[in-house]
């Protein structure tokens, strides 16, 4: 049987902590940043944890 193979495009889009919780950077922090605060966009850099939902199924992409 072969090698399951991991959905390259899931891989760059997330990372796996040590306790095994799924990491993403959130959105919003493309452009258009001259209008939102300071407070926001020191917010918006953070990684956040993906909700237990979406990650079950990037777990399944990751193999």
């Amino acid at each position: 049987m072969p090698k399951m193979k991991t959905k390259t495009a899931a891989a760059k889009r997330v990372r796996v902590t040590g306790s095994g919780k799924l990491m993403h950077a959130g959105c919003g922090m493309r452009h258009n940043l001259e209008h939102k605060s300071a407070h926001k966009r020191r917010d918006l850099k953070r990684d956040s944890v993906l909700p237990t939902s979406q990650a079950k199924k990037m777990k399944g992409l990751l193999g």
